[in-house]
């Protein structure tokens, strides 16, 4: 927090004081926050109460105390202590990286990240044909609509039972009732096996045609699924890695900088380097994925998280070369940090593949 924005919170604070009565002044123009006195404590510090404390008809340290909770209460604060006739003195909370906030909240989530509430109490009967890639997209739409607390079901054009897929039971709903009718597949996919036959017509939109060809198998760069479910295997063999060398994934600053950095100069550059280039592109798809989810949801379109998923794999493959440590480093928190961002990462490739019905192996 800057001192400008801990003058408006303060101003802010006098206006509500104000406003509820535990005041009777005119709210200033502006707070002038500084350095602390003598006898002060903390990073900043404003004499606001010993200013107000004649036209409010109260002791400054009266004031000030009225002040004091509010100000506790803001972002950005950690306390705030009164001292000597009436200051206020603010002791900041420390900045907030956005990225570990992000990091720890996949972790704690784990694949339920970008779960909501959305569709909450939504039934949805989804109407296909009996065809192939119709079967599978409204099968990833029931898994889908889930996340975001909505239930699908599925009838066959022509009938009027509607198969509830959820809990393993069968029922008939009645709700809102939408056309599923991508086009048909051009033959079958079964030889593809199961994951890239669903990956097939699952990954373009439904008014594209799906493409039934042996490149779905292929492992190279060229194959979107082969980069999502290669990203994902090469985390969690990262993982394995940091357990060997002694390690384990903890949110933090991603630099190679601290007491427990040891590196030689030539090895330092490409480490400290990488992180900060590739961490601000992980960062965009993996906060997005939520959004993604409940937009696939709302409109029916595994498609969209199909893609989203390839995003976040190219997203995240360069990034994976400075997450052990190379040569004679030695594991440090920047590693443990850049460990934890990873498996974020794979956190989400596993949770989206899994809806799409597509297995996420450990080794590939």
């Amino acid at each position: 927090m800057t001192p400008v924005e801990l003058s408006r919170t303060v101003l802010h604070a006098v206006r509500c004081a104000v406003d509820e009565g535990q005041l009777s002044v005119v709210v200033p123009e502006r707070v002038v926050v500084s350095e602390p006195g003598a006898g002060g404590c903390g990073e900043y510090a404003t004499n606001v109460a010993l200013q107000l404390a004649r036209a409010a008809g109260k002791p400054p340290r009266t004031v000030a105390e009225i002040l004091r909770p509010r100000l506790i209460a803001a972002d950005g604060i950690e306390d705030v202590v009164v001292t000597g006739p009436g200051f206020l003195n603010f002791r900041l909370g420390q900045e907030v990286d956005p990225l570990q906030d992000l990091v720890r909240e996949i972790r704690a989530q784990g694949q339920r990240y970008g779960h909501g509430g959305a569709l909450a109490g939504q039934v949805v009967t989804l109407r296909v044909p009996y065809e192939v890639r119709a079967e599978v997209v409204a099968d990833a739409v029931v898994r889908i609509v889930a996340t975001q607390g909505g239930r699908a079901t599925v009838e066959h054009r022509g009938g009027r039972a509607a198969v509830q897929h959820h809990g393993g039971r069968a029922a008939v709903e009645h709700g809102e009732l939408v056309e599923l009718r991508p086009v048909p597949a051009p033959e079958d996919p079964a030889p593809l096996g199961p994951d890239a036959a669903r990956w097939a017509l699952l990954h373009p939109a439904p008014h594209d045609r799906s493409r039934i060809t042996a490149d779905h198998l292929v492992q190279r760069e060229g194959n979107p699924l082969f980069r999502v479910r290669y990203a994902h295997a090469r985390v969690r063999s990262l993982g394995r890695g940091a357990a060997r060398l002694g390690f384990a994934a903890e949110p933090g600053p991603l630099d190679a900088t601290g007491a427990d950095t040891a590196v030689t100069p030539a090895l330092q550059a490409p480490a400290s380097q990488a992180p900060a280039l590739q961490a601000a592109a992980l960062h965009t798809p993996l906060s997005d994925y939520p959004r993604i989810l409940t937009a696939a949801a709302t409109h029916r379109a595994p498609d969209r998280l199909a893609r989203h998923l390839v995003t976040v794999a190219d997203a995240v493959l360069p990034f994976l070369t400075c997450v052990l440590p190379i040569g004679e480093e030695k594991p440090s928190a920047a590693h443990r940090a850049r460990l934890a961002l990873a498996e974020a990462a794979g956190t989400v490739l596993a949770g989206g593949l899994s809806l799409l019905g597509i297995d996420a192996p450990e080794h590939l």
